[in-house]
């Protein structure tokens, strides 16, 4: 049985890097810089980052404390969600719509990628700023471009390409009798093509790289079968994709959550898996840009593929801790989050090439976090027992990294995040002592530090 080893509170090194009164909000994955000398992260107000309001995306270095404003939106447009290139100096982040208006507001089909990279080889630091994906609501639509919003947008190990999930705005706003239903998915933009759309509708607009979904969803999944409502906590599957059965390499896959219909009628969240072929730009059985009545398609040969089966569990589906599941750099394993037996969230491992899953901890308190793995493919970084910890990735040993905190100034659940060399962990706690309690950043040494 794993255990919890607290060790001397003297070897536990922790810090604040930030102080200030605004609140802080890290993305659950890639908030360091490529150097690990910067974290980044957004100002939205409220301690889980629920309220999309911030109107910064903002790094703090991490051995000065020193801050940069990185972009500052107009026209009351919000921002949030940022992450950072594995190799650029660029960053990637949720955008809101300018002059948002009564039939234009933000909402998960209202959104948008935009990149930043980050140029300092000028007497004055100029940064060039794009839209990730190209958006195009009015039919006939624009291949690589999408109709609704993109959310979540992660790097994949190259940093070539970049992850999202997605709503349709088409499909949320139609009227149309026999429409598909407006349902999450998950997606890529690829820099193979600047993307350009006709100027038909005053929201569309080009995007620096070809966008489209690579998970296929259902209305009316039938009960008991691999079908899915909703895709989404995705994740990309090694640092240069998985080793097949046979040898070969997959170079691009995602893992991610999707919610299935059990025989009883219940929804249940189940790990998927989807292989993306290397070319995305060639349509399969329906288009990829979508029609009026039908969600954008998945390009050809996508093979989506169902990674667990819970529904007979006592505790059936991934955990009820919000969170995005991880895999170990060679992409061999992939970790989530579900309930044993006794109802407490532990981590769990499963293949993307072989059936069945096994249990990583076996403690006796819960995994109470989203969660990274470090670089080395070694241990797992998440919040426990009001801790930040390491868990090693052979026998679930659960050590903590943190020292024991009051609970109302434990580590947030939403983010606790490996710095690229795996010797600090990045994470966030209520600061007390200001008014409304902001989050503040706090990196900790990890036992490789």
């Amino acid at each position: 049985m794993a255990s919890f080893h607290l060790a001397s509170n003297s070897r536990l090194r922790e810090r604040a890097i930030t102080r200030s009164d605004c609140n802080h909000i890290l993305t659950n994955i890639g908030v360091w810089s490529r150097d690990g000398q910067w974290i980044y992260y957004d100002v939205r107000s409220d301690a889980a980052g629920s309220l999309f309001d911030g109107h910064r995306i903002e790094r703090v270095h991490v051995e000065s404390g020193d801050v940069e404003v990185v972009y500052h939106s107009n026209h009351a447009a919000c921002v949030g969600v940022v992450t950072a290139s594995p190799v650029d100096d660029k960053i990637v982040f949720i955008h809101g719509p300018e002059n948002p208006s009564e039939d234009w507001a933000y909402a998960a089909w209202h959104r948008r990628g935009v990149t930043v990279e980050l140029q300092h080889d000028t007497v004055e630091p100029k940064h060039h700023v794009a839209n990730l994906d190209a958006r195009d609501v009015v039919s006939p639509y624009t291949s690589g471009a999408l109709r609704g919003g993109t959310h979540v947008h992660v790097f994949s190990g190259d940093g070539r390409w970049v992850s999202f999930t997605y709503e349709d705005h088409v499909l949320a706003t139609s009227t149309t009798v026999g429409a598909h239903q407006n349902q999450r998915n998950v997606g890529v933009s690829v820099p193979i093509a600047q993307v350009h759309v006709p100027t038909t509708h005053p929201r569309n607009h080009d995007g620096a790289m070809f966008s489209v979904l690579v998970t296929k969803t259902t209305d009316a999944p039938a009960p008991g079968s691999d079908q899915i409502n909703r895709a989404y906590s995705d994740a990309w599957v090694g640092e240069n994709g998985y080793l097949r059965g046979d040898g070969s390499r997959q170079t691009r896959a995602l893992a991610f959550i999707g919610d299935v219909v059990s025989q009883d009628g219940r929804t249940v969240p189940e790990l998927f898996i989807v292989d993306i072929p290397d070319d995305v730009t060639a349509c399969g059985d329906m288009p990829l840009c979508g029609t009026p009545l039908t969600r954008p398609a998945p390009p050809r040969y996508t093979a989506q593929r169902r990674l667990t089966e819970t529904t007979e569990r006592k505790y059936p589906g991934l955990g009820s801790v919000r969170h995005w599941p991880r895999s170990s750099p060679d992409g061999s394993k992939i970790a989530f989050l579900m309930r044993d037996d006794a109802g407490r969230t532990q981590l769990w491992l499963a293949s993307p090439t072989e059936p069945g899953f096994r249990q990583l901890t076996d403690n006796d308190f819960p995994i109470e976090s989203a969660f990274s793995f470090r670089a080395d493919g070694a241990a797992i970084a998440c919040a426990a027992g009001v801790c930040v910890c390491e868990v090693d990735i052979t026998d679930g040993t659960t050590t903590p990294i943190t020292a024991e905190s009051d609970p109302a100034s434990a580590p947030r659940p939403e983010a606790v995040v490996y710095s690229p060399d795996g010797k600090h962990v990045a994470f966030l706690r209520p600061d007390r002592s200001i008014a409304g309690a902001p989050n503040q950043i706090f990196v900790a040494e990890t036992r490789l530090g």
